[in-house]
């Protein structure tokens, strides 16, 4: 009966270990859990919202990244307007990216709450250099972005906004 319950607890104990050492190479190689915090990409993101960022991910222009903030010691969470090599434009409000226009559907929500005669993005002209992005907020007017610290540094980047878990019922794949 003894050497039963031995090697029960050693069962549970290999495999609550196995479980944490399983949980740590996740968070440290592949996944962390973020919290969003503040207004900057809204309505897409909300303060409090939390997300999943893979660590794994490869950067492309659009995609939600997490990064080190160039001018404090927080993360950062904005959208990916310019890779590196871009030639990149805002005029009369709209995006221009190597010449081609796009459209940015993630905008038309603070863009409908605007004077018809005001731009949510001033005007801007920019070349991206080699290992650096351009980063913009959703919410343009209310965001500390690339147009105000500049490129960041892609090694800088922690990840790529993927899911987001909670609230539970604005669960969703954010970069698809």
């Amino acid at each position: 009966m003894k050497k039963n319950r031995k090697q029960e607890i050693w069962s549970w104990a290999k495999t609550i270990v196995f479980c944490l050492l399983l949980f740590i190479i996740c968070r440290q190689f592949l996944f962390v859990p973020i919290a969003v915090d503040g207004k900057s990409m809204m309505p897409t993101l909300e303060n409090n919202n939390r997300v999943l960022v893979s660590k794994i991910t490869n950067i492309d222009r659009f995609d939600i990244v997490v990064f080190h903030s160039p001018v404090s010691s927080d993360y950062y969470i904005k959208r990916v307007i310019g890779l590196a090599g871009d030639k990149m434009e805002v005029k009369d409000d709209s995006l221009y990216v190597n010449g081609k226009k796009y459209d940015e559907p993630y905008l038309k929500t603070n863009k409908e709450m605007l004077r018809t005669d005001d731009n949510l993005t001033a005007d801007l002209k920019e070349t991206v250099p080699q290992g650096y992005l351009y980063v913009m907020g959703d919410n343009r007017l209310k965001s500390s972005d690339s147009r105000e610290f500049g490129f960041i540094s892609q090694e800088d980047v922690v990840g790529v906004a993927e899911v987001r878990f909670y609230p539970f019922n604005r669960m969703e794949i954010i970069n698809d």
